[in-house]
């Protein structure tokens, strides 16, 4: 600890420091995600290693976990000292499915920012063109041609002999 610092810190310098709004960090609280103490005057006060903690839900959730999903994680750390880089390594190892299945995602978004995703909400002129009487709605809710489903090729001339 350097000569000065408090070990424990408000909520504004926890909200600063974190880069996380105060208000999220109430809420944090009140999921059971971190823990402060309270002042005299009633005050939330955080212990340092919290940091540590809402950077990992900070990244956790950018992976796409939920809230609860990092409420299990976080509970498998131990709760009387800072997480150490074996702790956060253990956490964190089943995540690379996640993110490959994310960045799979972000890469069919970019290869499709100009074609139709089957839902109707980027163009209707276009959607009647590649979308006529919503058949991707056929295929179920949501953007159909986003989650994969191809549209259906349309029938051609039969052919002759066939």
């Amino acid at each position: 600890m350097l000569p000065g610092v408090s070990t424990l810190l408000t909520i504004g310098e926890t909200a600063t420091r974190s880069g996380v709004a105060a208000s999220a960090l109430r809420y944090y609280e009140e999921r059971g995600l971190i823990t402060s103490v309270r002042a005299g005057s009633g005050h939330r006060r955080y212990p340092r290693p919290v940091l540590r903690r809402i950077a990992f839900i900070v990244f956790a959730q950018r992976v796409g976990l939920t809230l609860e999903e990092i409420g299990i994680e976080l509970a498998k750390l131990p709760p009387d000292r800072a997480p150490t880089r074996g702790d956060w390594s253990a956490l964190s190892s089943t995540w690379t499915a996640r993110i490959d299945d994310r960045i799979a995602e972000l890469e069919r978004l970019r290869a499709g920012l100009t074609e139709c995703i089957g839902c109707g909400c980027l163009s209707l002129e276009r959607c009647r063109l590649t979308n006529p009487d919503d058949r991707a709605g056929r295929l179920g809710p949501g953007p159909r041609y986003w989650v994969g489903d191809r549209p259906p090729v349309p029938a051609g001339p039969a052919s002759i002999g066939g």
